[in-house]
């Protein structure tokens, strides 16, 4: 084929999904501004009844199972199965995830789960992808077209259409960038960001008011800030796959495993904490702008997400992080002497980008909910954080990095300190691959 032939073809199968991404984004935009608002009711009347309603997140949990043993098949393995297809391992996903995911998320939310909501609405955008790209006889529009919906879900639900771009391309294999998908993602993205806020989805945002004077002494801090963020990232990666592991080695059955471990959440939830640590962590990221944080909130909010996660219900992984990221950073300003507004945003990036082993993603959410004012802080401390957080993902079947072995390549096996520092064993030869 002649040069002029494949560019001709490239630019045709652009087009085509490019037009694709249009009705792509606008389903996933309605389907997450739905799953979004009936979420955000959910948590305000799981807050103001937390006392009847935790009590039987055991319960809901069983039933969920139940649902998912009999009638999910497939769509019980959720994010993986996005993944999966980014591997060449299956060539479409079950239409059925998508209401699966989102009533299964509705009852750990209403409950009083401890987690978050990225996850459905990637998972919502991913399988209607696949779904077009299938139809589509244009080579690789399966993946591309998924890749496209991943980007159109979290657009949806975040408004954060740069971000949501940049984590679809970059998350399903660390340090390659999909450019394949590149325009429409784009175009999938701010499709379903319009159409959510349209039907009445409202974006968060928050206004940072501090000023920062650069000097060794700034820049030292930075750099403490960026490698405990990426720790903090890497802790709950480690002991969210630690748990799963443990809690289905313990108890075999899932149905009993989730009745158990969720109606010990919910009981503990409700004695000692009246409900704090339920839902996606929202009220934690408020509660930092408030001045009204404990120390060891960040801890507690990784303990529970992690528990509820690796109990077996549903939701996402992303905004708890958020809430982790940004609950540090408030102790660390104190511990630092450094703004509160300007740390606690920090952390909410760079805790995320860590966890999910992304660098983009995260920098460019930071400039969407915090503004571009800080970038260049903001870019130093995701940059650290990715570099720190040992390779370590929440996404188990994410391909890691295979041409350099970055900072800190903490396994479980060293997790406890045996090795902590074995930079770079691999030379740059091997350049980062951008396709």
């Amino acid at each position: 084929m002649t040069f002029m032939k494949q560019s001709t073809t490239f630019y045709r199968n652009q087009f085509i999904m490019c037009i694709a991404a249009i009705p792509l984004g606008a389903v996933t935009g309605a389907i997450c501004a739905v799953f979004g608002l009936t979420l955000l009711k959910i948590t305000d009347y799981r807050t103001n009844h937390y006392l009847y309603l935790l009590p039987f997140l055991g319960i809901a949990g069983v039933f969920i199972t139940w649902c998912y043993n009999r009638f999910g098949n497939d769509s019980a393995k959720g994010m993986a199965l996005l993944f999966e297809i980014h591997q060449d391992k299956r060539s479409s996903i079950p239409l059925r995830l998508i209401p699966f995911a989102v009533g299964s998320t509705w009852l750990t939310h209403l409950f009083g789960g401890s987690a978050g909501r990225e996850g459905v609405a990637t998972q919502i955008g991913g399988t209607l992808g696949s779904y077009i790209g299938n139809k589509i006889r244009v080579s690789g529009a399966n993946k591309i077209l998924m890749i496209s919906g991943m980007a159109a879900g979290f657009s949806g639900l975040f408004h954060t259409p740069l971000a949501a771009v940049f984590f679809a391309l970059e998350v399903l294999h660390c340090g390659v960038i999909e450019y394949s998908a590149l325009l429409p993602s784009f175009v999938s993205a701010y499709t379903a960001s319009c159409i959510s806020e349209i039907l009445g989805l409202q974006k968060s945002t928050y206004f940072l008011d501090c000023r920062i004077v650069p000097s060794f002494s700034f820049i030292m801090k930075i750099i403490v800030l960026g490698v405990l963020f990426g720790l903090t990232g890497m802790l709950f990666s480690i002991l969210l796959k630690k748990l799963r592991a443990l809690l289905t080695n313990y108890i075999k059955n899932n149905i009993i495993r989730i009745f158990v471990f969720g109606t010990i959440i919910g009981i503990i939830s409700i004695i000692c904490f009246q409900g704090r640590y339920s839902g996606p962590g929202t009220n934690l990221i408020s509660a930092c702008f408030s001045n009204d944080i404990m120390p060891w909130d960040f801890m507690l909010k990784i303990l529970f997400t992690a528990l509820t996660l690796a109990a077996g219900y549903y939701g996402g992984e992303v905004v708890p992080l958020f809430s982790i990221g940004a609950s540090a950073g408030f102790v660390l300003a104190n511990v630092l002497g450094l703004p509160i507004e300007l740390c606690v945003a920090l952390g909410y990036a760079a805790v995320f980008g860590s966890a999910t082993n992304t660098f983009f993603a995260p920098l460019f959410i930071s400039t969407e909910i915090f503004g571009t004012e800080y970038l260049p802080v903001f870019a130093a401390v995701c940059a650290i954080a990715y570099m720190f957080n040992g390779n370590n993902s929440i996404y188990p079947l994410q391909i890691p990095h295979e041409a350099i072995s970055k900072v800190l390549p903490l396994s479980e096996k060293n997790f406890a300190g045996k090795k902590i520092f074995k930079i770079l064993n691999h030379q740059y030869k091997d350049r980062k691959v951008y396709h």
